[in-house]
């Protein structure tokens, strides 16, 4: 009865206030009941909720992300000199961490620092989003993406209680929930951030979790340390357009078979499967032969521009550091 009172209470607020409030949704109902059964408090979860507002940003931001950018404006984005030189500072302040990472996990270094470096720019910008705020409006108001935030609030429940964080206002990151150095989302938090540096948390705004943390990520989805990631391709004929890809597809062609549709590597190239990637960049068309490697920078980030990105500012960043050290 109680319960009810509060809700109605807060719908006539929100009626005569003009402002959306998150309890008058059914699909919010619909979230907290299956919370409950989870083993959440039902009014812990009404007053939480009862809080948070709308943010227009946040949808406007999840409506035109960066990854929608052409690779020629893309590319500039990311691959800077300040980005590069922080890249290989960043190395060599938390080298310890990153060769320990590196040797218990399979993970060549410069991909470890290279996510961090394109997702916070080595954790100078993390997000100063609300977690809460930016999952509940995209979980209630982003439909083309509800089902996915919807599970992301969820597994952000779970995350905060697991980890004993009492408020779940507390917490800062991307507009899309993205927390830490890393940029984890809700689920991936839960199943691959690891406590590093043994001081019994699982901290991702700490530079040594964060570091451990993304080089596990790359570990479970199958990272082959040493192996190519891409390369530029030669191309013959036409018949390169019947495998060519656009997007995030697994990498299901063998070298031979490569040649057989006349695209080649522009030199030696280690992978086990290769595919045809086309980007368009600021001096026309560009073809890259793929590998398995470049599929798993895929699998934080399923835009291959945003691979692409990672791949060049890792190389960047490992060839002025070998410059530095001669």
């Amino acid at each position: 009865m109680i319960i009810r009172t509060i809700i109605s209470l807060l719908l006539l607020v929100s009626c005569q206030t003009g402002s959306a409030n998150y309890l008058s949704y059914p699909a919010m109902r619909a979230f907290i009941e299956r919370m409950v059964q989870k083993g959440f408090d039902r009014d812990y979860l009404i007053q939480t909720f009862a809080r948070v507002q709308r943010d227009e940003k946040i949808l406007s931001s999840a409506a035109s992300p960066a990854e929608a950018k052409p690779w020629r404006k893309y590319r500039p984005i990311f691959l800077t000199d300040t980005r590069v030189n922080a890249g290989v500072n960043f190395w060599n302040t938390h080298y310890r961490a990153i060769q320990a990472a590196s040797e218990q996990y399979g993970i060549d270094p410069e991909y470890i620092v290279a996510i961090i470096g394109v997702e916070t720019l080595y954790g100078r910008n993390t997000g100063k989003h609300n977690v809460l705020r930016s999952l509940t409006t995209l979980a209630m108001d982003f439909p083309k993406r509800s089902d996915f935030y919807t599970s992301e609030l969820e597994h952000y429940f779970q995350l905060i209680r697991e980890e004993g964080i009492l408020n779940p206002t507390i917490l800062h990151g991307s507009y899309a929930g993205a927390m830490g150095l890393g940029q984890f989302i809700s689920s991936s938090y839960r199943k691959y951030a690891i406590d590093f540096n043994g001081d019994g948390r699982k901290d991702l705004w700490n530079p040594e979790d964060a570091i451990g943390s993304v080089a596990n990520y790359f570990y479970h989805h199958g990272w082959q340390r040493g192996a190519d990631v891409t390369i530029p391709a030669a191309i013959n004929g036409q018949l390169y357009g019947r495998i060519i890809s656009r997007d995030a597809s697994k990498p299901r062609y063998t070298l031979a078979q490569l040649r057989q549709y006349d695209v080649y590597p522009i030199a030696k190239f280690d992978a086990t499967h290769v595919g045809l990637l086309e980007l368009f960049g600021a001096r026309g068309v560009e073809y890259w032969v793929t590998g398995d490697n470049f599929y798993v920078i895929t699998r934080y980030n399923h835009s291959p521009k945003y691979a692409m990105a990672v791949f060049q500012l890792a190389q960047e960043i490992k060839h002025k550091r070998y410059l530095q050290q001669r």
